[in-house]
């Protein structure tokens, strides 16, 4: 069973997918969002298959831009539906800006003179989104997509819990006459766009110098009695670094002269001398 809350889409790849292949009347994904042109006497939509089932589900979307009434005379109308097999009986949340109001319907042959009707906001009604659990169908609006407030609660008729696999998403526009212009639906049964990317900036800083510090540790003699026991402590050994100086050598130099080439002169003595033998 294809629960319709599984059903999501952030229209943020600019391609109708898949699962909207009965959209029709020029509906395009431009901009991250789905956007449905508001054509006079013409419908638009992006709409799915008949395949989901909305019975314990729900469906929620972001409605960023209503079709504006650019001088229609009855209705520019931007719609939400959760349409079956039953042409004309479907569930509706919609709005038409030439009237200024929001319409939360159950329609059967297009109509649903019980539909409740308040004063269309785009800020309060910024979000839409109909669901059922337990036996009851609500309609309910938010600002932001998180906190919701109930608009209309009914018992749930009897198709939304026969037709399994069975009922459509429609996201529809419309106008009577006036010029033309488009609504956008943005965000389907999800709060965020999650394929969005940020870049961000960061300032950083070069990583400091980190100088380790020599523990000194100490041995110490113990005196030990039998029994006892010394547990031993890790000693950290540091290899440490040494500038080496060479060693000099002296070597030893004599000044005496060699005396093997001197001659000896031997002449007559002088006055002041002391002669002896042979000059007596």
């Amino acid at each position: 069973m294809a629960l319709i809350g599984t059903l999501v889409d952030t229209f943020n790849d600019n391609i109708i997918g898949p699962d909207w292949g009965n959209s029709y009347g020029g509906a395009l994904e431009t901009g991250g969002r789905a956007r449905l042109p508001c054509v006079a006497g013409q419908y638009s939509g992006y709409q799915t298959a008949k395949a989901w089932t909305l019975a314990g589900s729900s469906a929620y979307v972001q409605l960023p831009v209503a079709a504006a009434s650019n001088s229609a005379t009855v209705e520019a109308q931007t719609a939400f539906n959760i349409i079956q097999a039953t042409a004309g009986t479907y569930l509706a949340i919609n709005i038409n800006t030439v009237a200024g109001t929001i319409r939360f319907e159950n329609n059967v042959a297009y109509t649903d003179g019980s539909a409740t009707s308040l004063t269309y906001n785009s800020t309060t009604h910024a979000w839409l989104r109909i669901r059922e659990t337990g036996g009851t169908l609500f309609w309910d609006t938010s600002t932001d997509g998180s906190s919701w407030t109930n608009r209309r609660s009914i018992s749930t008729p009897a198709w939304v819990t026969s037709s399994v696999n069975a009922v459509a998403v429609e996201l529809q526009s419309y106008r009577n006459n006036g010029t033309t212009n488009f609504a956008e639906f943005d965000n389907f049964n999800t709060a965020t766009s999650s394929a969005a990317v940020h870049f961000l900036s960061a300032s950083l800083t070069s990583d400091g110098t980190l100088t380790a510090g020599l523990t000194p540790s100490a041995v110490l003699g113990a005196s030990l009695e039998a029994g006892s026991s010394l547990d031993a402590a890790v000693t950290q050994a540091a290899v440490l670094s040494a500038t080496l100086s060479a060693d000099t050598r002296l070597s030893a130099q004599t000044d005496a002269a060699a005396r093997d080439d001197l001659t000896t002169h031997v002449g007559r003595p002088q006055s002041g001398w002391t002669v002896s033998q042979p000059w007596i």
